[in-house]
């Protein structure tokens, strides 16, 4: 269970609440959603990396990403080791929650209907990351 996991990067809650916005803290740290369309990483289209707001790892190179039509940042293939996930069964569903494997901060969720090759779609809450361009 992600709860029992120790991190390379580890806070207090209290540290958290100082470390990231209030939007951040809630959908890192409590596993929130931010609105659909909300982000300006959305339309982030410049070459570059995506990283956790939280640690600063790697998540996603800028090649990786794609237009779903969803509201949220989509990425077919994940920096390797950067991710992990865990089953989330809130909101009378399963699905499959994705964290930042260095933190443990929640990004978003894997859905199984992306482009191919993969055919997988991370869709990841933009302000759970901050971009770094080329």
């Amino acid at each position: 269970m992600m709860q029992d996991k120790t991190f390379e990067v580890t806070h207090t809650d209290e540290e958290w609440q100082r470390l990231l916005t209030q939007e951040q803290y809630w959908i890192m740290r409590r596993h929130g959603t931010e609105a659909p369309g909300s982000c300006a990483l959305i339309h982030e289209k410049r070459p570059g990396t995506f990283v956790c707001a939280g640690c600063g790892q790697r998540l996603f190179v800028s090649s990786k990403k794609f237009e779903s039509g969803t509201g949220w940042p989509s990425f077919n293939d994940p920096v390797e080791g950067a991710l992990e996930s865990t089953e989330d069964r809130s909101h009378g569903m399963t699905r499959t929650e994705v964290h930042c494997s260095r933190c443990g901060s929640h990004l978003g969720h894997l859905f199984p209907d992306g482009p191919p090759p993969t055919h997988l779609r991370y869709c990841i809450n933009g302000v759970a990351m901050n971009f770094l361009p080329e």
